[in-house]
């Protein structure tokens, strides 16, 4: 034992000493954070109130700097977000705003001057317009677009405005040019621009793993368009919203209105695996330091497959011009955009909850939900099950799936969770993601609070509060905190205070920091075999001692492994979501609670 202590307190010192900025102490180091979803106070949707459906959603981001701050519109929100430093963001509730929120929103910084913005559910309506967005109060345009569901709204550097839309499993992508002048009038100039290709697209195809057993497919949507470097990316979103496969692809022009060749190392964006998936329908915007963010969709489709949240990605042009996020870890803490040299990168913390022991107060029901079409759900209601102390356990808690929850019997201060990591380690930040379990609430709501505390032991008899939010006014369904300084411990403790809607949900409760062991070793006997349709790609491995999962690489070059999916616990993996004629790079790590291992050996995929 006396041992063991002294390699822990060595552990402990040399963590301390040698952190880099934001893993030792994020704060002192004056670096901030962000973890996926992001932590932002998500309006309750309109759409299906009528079947008495409760549930948050963010989607479809359109996210736009104006003069030197941020403003961040999404679906059906009935307002936006303003945000000095991209990663936290206050609500503003418009003077004007259309009468069922926006629908797949575009906005469009021209000259640091005006805003203009559009995004009428019903897929009509006039472009608003501001030049003081922080106020709320917009002008409408006198004219009327037509059929500009799913819009991006671009305007050139000689002031010439195109509207880009499309959302359909049939119909593409079109352009139609404006006059900006003269009340946003159409020109005339109409054009179909790009399809989706899945015979040659592995990962435009519809369905979960880019499967589907019917329905073949997949919806082109969300355009929006970047200029770099004189060149015309136009980025769209396939093959369906609710699906750990939505990403965004990219096809490359020397005009807005094309023609368009398709992107090499596409999907630019793309998240199929680890806690929340999806990557998808998003906008590119420039940090005021020249720095690329990318913010997507992510799927969760648990209460309605209209149920989402949001993303984002520090993203890059290489030197062949290509476009890419880095979506490495992507649900796990991230350096902000306040970092010098790593903005985005994940900042080092490993998960240090995953498969805790972890007992609860009360249980109305644990139960795995989810549904890829509204009205047709998957669900697995789990039994009651007690510990030798007679206390109730929960596995859902710390498995990694945001489809998995526990209620609460009552929604008050007599509700706890308790989790017992495997093993001690330095706990930096913790991530709390509610569930809306029969909420109640059907819109925007004003006044919802998540009020709790949390502790954390060495040993499980004596508690450290850590996070005091007993009288917090902030709506936090994914409550990403990170601690003031790091903690040793082994359990963590939520204590209920009050949260919004009629029951306390949960759906997991991630911990993380640094472990005091050692990371996994290498992984051996990766196998790769590509089938006879190319693009589906089988994957295999030796599962590692001591591995919570394993994160496989992918490009199409060796220093261009842009993509990766990231398990849990599997040793093998079928991918269908490869470009037919495109030869590919792979390699594999491993990790755990106290690191990530070397990656194996790049293998060439013919």
């Amino acid at each position: 034992m006396k041992i063991r202590k002294v390699i822990e307190r060595l552990a402990l010192a040399a963590i301390l000493f040698s952190a880099s900025p934001g893993t030792g102490s994020a704060q002192s180091a004056g670096y901030d954070t962000y973890c996926n979803p992001l932590d932002i106070d998500y309006t309750y949707m309109v759409y299906n109130s009528s079947k008495n459906i409760s549930y948050r959603s963010g989607a479809d981001p359109a996210v736009v700097e104006f003069r030197g701050e941020y403003y961040l519109f999404v679906t059906r929100s009935f307002g936006y977000w303003h945000s000095t430093d991209l990663v936290n963001w206050d609500f503003i509730k418009p003077a004007q705003w259309f009468f069922e929120g926006c629908n797949a929103p575009t906005a469009f910084n021209y000259k640091d001057s005006v805003i203009y913005f559009a995004g009428d559910p019903a897929g009509y309506g006039s472009i608003l317009y501001s030049d003081d967005p922080k106020s709320g109060k917009w002008t409408p345009t006198a004219s009327i677009s037509n059929n500009i569901q799913d819009s991006e709204l671009f305007i050139d550097d000689d002031g010439k405005t195109y509207l880009y839309w499309g959302s359909s499993n049939v119909h593409p992508i079109r352009v139609k040019e404006l006059n900006k002048n003269d009340r946003m009038l159409e020109t005339g100039v109409k054009k179909d621009l790009i399809n989706l290709n899945e015979e040659e697209h592995g990962w435009e195809r519809f369905g979960e793993n880019n499967f589907h057993p019917t329905l073949k497919e997949g919806y082109m949507e969300g355009a929006s368009m970047t200029k770099h470097n004189g060149k015309y990316y136009l980025q769209y979103a396939a093959p369906g919203t609710q699906f750990n496969v939505y990403g965004d692809g990219v096809y490359v022009g020397d005009s807005p209105l094309g023609p368009f060749t398709y992107m090499k190392n596409n999907p630019m964006s793309f998240k199929p695996g680890g806690f929340t998936n999806g990557a998808g329908h998003g906008i590119t915007v420039k940090q005021t330091n020249g720095q690329y963010w990318h913010f997507g969709t992510m799927a969760l489709a648990s209460n309605s497959h209209w149920e989402r949240r949001l993303c984002m990605f520090p993203t890059y042009f290489d030197d062949e011009g290509l476009m890419h996020s880095n979506t490495h870890y992507g649900d796990y803490p991230r350096f902000g955009p306040d970092h010098p040299t790593k903005a985005g990168e994940h900042c080092g913390w490993m998960l240090l909850s995953y498969r805790g022991k972890t007992t609860v107060s009360s249980s109305q029901m644990q139960i795995r939900k989810s549904t890829s079409t509204d009205n047709d759900f998957d669900i697995t209601n789990m039994l009651l099950v007690k510990n030798s102390a007679g206390e109730i356990t929960s596995e859902v808690l710390t498995d990694e799936s945001p489809k998995s929850y526990w209620v609460a019997d009552a929604n008050d201060d007599q509700q706890w969770i308790k989790i017992e990591m495997l093993q001690p380690g330095m706990v930096n930040a913790i991530q709390l993601n509610f569930h809306d379990h029969e909420s109640g609430i059907y819109t925007r709501t004003e006044g919802l609070r998540h009020c709790f505390t949390i502790e954390v032991s060495e040993n499980g008899e004596e508690w450290k509060t850590v996070v005091d939010r007993s009288k917090s006014y902030k709506d936090s369904p994914n409550a990403y905190i990170v601690l003031n300084q790091p903690q040793k411990a082994r359990f963590i403790r939520y204590k209920n205070i009050e949260v919004p809607g009629n029951n306390l949900a949960m759906s997991e409760i991630r911990v993380f920091g640094t472990g005091f062991g050692k990371k996994p070793g290498k992984v051996k006997d990766f196998e790769v075999q590509r089938h006879e349709d190319r693009r589906d790609v089988s994957t295999s491995w030796r599962e590692v001692a001591g591995a919570q999962g394993y994160n496989i690489r992918w490009g199409i070059a060796p220093d261009k492994l842009y993509q990766s999916w990231l398990v849990y616990e599997d040793t093998e993996l079928l991918m269908r979501c490869f470009d037919k004629n495109t030869t590919y790079y792979m390699s594999i790590e491993a990790f755990n609670e106290n690191g990530i291992s070397e990656s194996t050996k790049i293998i060439k995929i013919d």
